[in-house]
């Protein structure tokens, strides 16, 4: 009885924002819950006012999306279950047989299991020159092209060390040796300004529920027109428009919307785009990396610990690994949830390419990844734990 009070005593720290934000912005569960209750009417099917009021906000969603990624026109912005799908959507809708593709050694599974597929199809890839610390140099993308190179698909921020890849760069030498540039955001969207048509992005895929403060499960992609007319639909089936064809529309985004969309994720994705516009993405940034600088500078003096990536702010995102050099990360992971409260994620993080190239392969690393609502006496308690458990013989 007396430990099980304890435990309910115990202040939970939430540490673990690079897996999915969480509180969630405010508005987002009232949203989505309204939606339910009071008429979760389906779009593009139902002719009544119901529908076409729900069917507005989802249309008033695209335009906030197209506003913060820099896009000309909502009708590019496509909806899906997630940004996993979303990158399917691209390489298997996109790559064909005898085609070549460029990514740097930081990717996640989303980008490198697709791959490993078409591999088996005819598709080749290869992987630029990515420094220990997860810098890609836009000189190492250009030397890496060759005859066959028809896209560079990249990761924005590394979900592993945090590492911010400079993708106007290598979206410019895209745009210069005419490829397609697929960009995966799921670490930097609604922290990090992302300017599509200012990068040269082709294809840029986005989730809701991380940096954007959205609920699981809804996310999606936008969509250049160039990159459009080359790129077939992966999924198909009814749209609620053009029902007298067998042929998928052509149109946007029907044309890659096939099914019922996920009505009240893109709700409540409203509510939390509204939330980040009202608060300013760079006032998102300079808070998280307030507490990123206070994080790293303490860690720094800590022995037998290894910050994996780059040591200081510059060019990176509010994630950090560490390496545990004389304890088994996964016990220390435990230990600080156990003791401490301190939710973390250990592992390799989906990404064993990305670990490999960090020097982490196969003991993986303890992440911390900071949001905003988070405070500094959380990380001094982190801390704590931290040095008590490094102690420990």
């Amino acid at each position: 009885m007396g430990k099980g009070r304890k435990m309910e005593e115990k202040k939970q720290v939430y540490f673990d924002h690079g897996s999915t934000s969480w509180p969630k912005a405010p508005g987002v569960a009232e949203a989505m819950a309204e939606l339910l209750q009071k008429g979760a009417f389906n779009i593009n099917r139902g002719s009544y006012e119901g529908a076409y009021e729900v069917e507005e906000v989802v249309l008033k969603t695209r335009d906030q999306l197209a506003r913060l990624f820099g896009a000309q026109d909502s009708r590019n912005v496509i909806f899906t279950p997630g940004i996993t799908y979303s990158l399917n959507y691209f390489i298997k809708g996109f790559l064909k047989p005898g085609d070549h593709v460029l990514v740097s050694g930081l990717e996640h599974n989303a980008v490198m299991r697709p791959l490993k597929q078409m591999e088996g199809k005819g598709v080749a890839w290869d992987v630029v020159r990515t420094e220990e610390d997860g810098t890609v140099r836009p000189e190492s993308v250009e030397d890496a092209i060759n005859s066959h190179t028809k896209a560079v698909i990249m990761l924005h921020a590394s979900n592993v060390c945090g590492t911010v890849l400079p993708i106007r760069e290598i979206g410019e030498i895209c745009r210069r040796r005419h490829l397609y540039f697929a960009v995966d955001t799921a670490q930097s969207a609604g922290t990090i300004p992302v300017d599509m048509e200012g990068s040269g992005i082709d294809f840029l895929a986005f989730t809701g529920h991380k940096g954007l403060l959205g609920p699981q499960g809804i996310g999606g992609f936008l969509i250049s027109e160039e990159l459009d007319r080359s790129m077939s639909p992966y999924i198909a089936g009814g749209t609620g428009s053009q029902s007298d064809s067998l042929e998928m529309p052509e149109s946007l985004p029907d044309k890659y919307e096939s099914g019922t969309l996920n009505l009240p994720g893109i709700i409540g994705l409203h509510a939390a785009l509204s939330y980040i516009e009202e608060t300013g993405i760079e006032s998102v940034h300079r808070r998280k990396m307030e507490l990123t600088r206070y994080f790293l500078e303490r860690v720094l003096e800590y022995p037998d610990l290894r910050i994996v990536g780059k040591q200081g702010i510059q060019d990176r995102t509010a994630v950090v690994s560490l390496d545990f050099l004389k304890r088994d990360n996964a016990i220390a992971a435990f230990e600080l949830e156990q003791e401490y409260g301190i939710m973390t994620r250990v592992g390799l993080h989906c990404a064993p390419m990305a670990h490999r190239t960090l020097g982490t392969f196969p003991q993986g690393t303890v992440r911390f990844a900071f949001g905003m609502e988070n405070q500094e006496e959380e990380i001094d308690r982190c801390l704590e734990g931290i040095r008590m458990i490094l102690a420990r013989k």
